[in-house]
């Protein structure tokens, strides 16, 4: 009997040490989220960079079906991840052009696989949304350290930021090409932190989409939510700190924060 009162007594002192470490680490982290965070991390395509400008080219290659191009780029998205958990790495592009013949294929377009690369080719010079190259040069101003953190190859975002006018805003490009996986698998955030030097809770992720916004909270690195037109959070994923309609929203709240 008395080995049993000691067994209760040190599991109910067990459990208060536990829920006041918790609450520690609960203060320590709405703390740290009043803070500026040191790094930011930037998504690229729909997020940084407007997808419709390459409408003509994908359409044309579904052969004039414009309502095929939201679901091709989702089935991209798809198979990507399909590609990380099966461990069978293909660059961007590559998924993208075989997904576009996917694509025709369910809907009766006949495509080719060259034809599907030549349409992808034009996601190496797509605008940036008009609130991009703004809401950057105030981040740059205030300070901030700026990366793109996307799963688009190197060439690729290389290409992209220098067409969009925004090259001059990142202190360096960071692609999940250098791991052979894509977000939101936890690793391409852990990774993405360790790269710059900075706890993963002092960096944040800026993008358009529920799934990558929610990959990187619950790794531990804080998240900016774009509202893009047709993006929504996704329910099950943890609380977003920041929400803005654009670039620039997401900036001035970014600013507005203590160092």
């Amino acid at each position: 009997m008395s080995t049993r009162r000691e067994i209760i007594k040190g599991a109910a002192a067990l459990g208060a040490v536990t829920v006041a470490a918790g609450s520690l680490q609960a203060s320590a982290q709405e703390g740290n989220q009043m803070k500026r965070p040191q790094v930011l991390f930037f998504d690229s395509n729909e997020s940084m960079l407007d997808l419709s400008g390459m409408k003509p080219q994908v359409t044309e290659a579904f052969g004039g079906r414009e309502d095929l191009m939201t679901i091709w780029f989702s089935t991209m998205l798809l198979y990507s991840l399909v590609d990380t958990v099966v461990s069978n790495y293909h660059d961007f592009g590559t998924i993208g052009a075989a997904c576009m013949q996917m694509v025709a294929q369910e809907h009766g377009v006949k495509l080719d696989k060259k034809k599907a690369a030549t349409a992808m080719a034009a996601m190496k010079t797509i605008p940036a949304h008009p609130d991009v190259p703004p809401g950057l040069k105030k981040l740059k101003e205030a300070g901030f350290r700026l990366y793109t953190l996307t799963n688009s190859a190197a060439p690729v975002i290389a290409s992209q930021v220098k067409y969009a006018g925004i090259e001059q805003y990142f202190d360096g490009r960071l692609t999940t090409e250098a791991l052979n996986i894509y977000k939101p698998h936890p690793r391409t955030y852990h990774w993405a932190a360790n790269e710059v030097g900075v706890p993963i809770g002092d960096c944040m992720l800026v993008a358009a989409h529920g799934w990558d916004v929610a990959g990187a909270t619950i790794t531990g690195m804080r998240a900016a939510f774009l509202e893009r037109a047709g993006k929504a959070l996704y329910p099950l994923g943890p609380d977003i700190e920041i929400r803005g309609k654009d670039m620039v929203a997401i900036a001035d709240q970014l600013v507005a924060m203590p160092s």
